[in-house]
């Protein structure tokens, strides 16, 4: 139809080679046009589309910001909370599975509720007697749990921008974010 609609046969020229090879040319790059759009990710393919919400109800976020709060949001300010957990969360899900890897799923369960918290909101006594080790153990163990959410932390965001200088600038956007939305 292409070929008709267009008026391709007026362009053929008997000097440049068969019809049948004008056919076959035409219909080589009629199939590969039509396999491209098809796979194209702008129109969806090879993508799965997950429903938001669902995502959501199975995977909520660990940051404690109350439904009120975020109702109260504008729309992009909600995007960019709901941006800025999502980034946190893969960063706590990686540092978790690297503690399971090492069996050290304990310690990261005893720890991980105060990888953002102030030294001075820790109690390193209760931890100790918690975790059963003393309170020097439980402070280095933290210091690297610490470093290394901040590490993957650094990996999750560098994977969102383009340019690598560009890290800090994000993270200090997505903080702002979250004060945003716990206010």
């Amino acid at each position: 139809m292409k070929i008709l609609e267009r008026n391709w046969l007026e362009h053929a020229d008997r000097n440049r080679g068969r019809f049948r090879t004008l056919l076959l040319t035409s219909l080589q790059n009629f199939l590969v046009n039509a396999a491209e759009r098809t796979h194209t990710r702008k129109r969806g393919g090879d993508v799965e589309f997950i429903s938001w919400d669902d995502w959501m109800a199975e995977a909520p976020s660990q940051l404690s910001i109350s439904n009120q709060t975020l109702d109260s949001l504008p729309a992009e300010r909600l995007f960019d909370v709901r941006w800025a957990t999502t980034v946190l969360e893969q960063a706590f899900r990686r540092l978790r599975e690297e503690c399971e890897a090492k069996d050290r799923l304990r310690l990261f369960y005893a720890l991980s509720r105060h990888l953002t918290e102030e030294r001075d909101e820790v109690s390193y006594a209760n931890l100790s007697a918690t975790l059963g080790v003393n309170e020097t153990a439980v402070k280095n163990q933290l210091h690297i749990m610490r470093q290394r959410y901040r590490c993957l932390l650094r990996d999750e965001v560098a994977h969102t921008v383009e340019n690598p200088g560009d890290v800090e600038d994000e993270i200090r956007y997505l903080c702002a974010a979250l004060a945003a939305g716990t206010e």
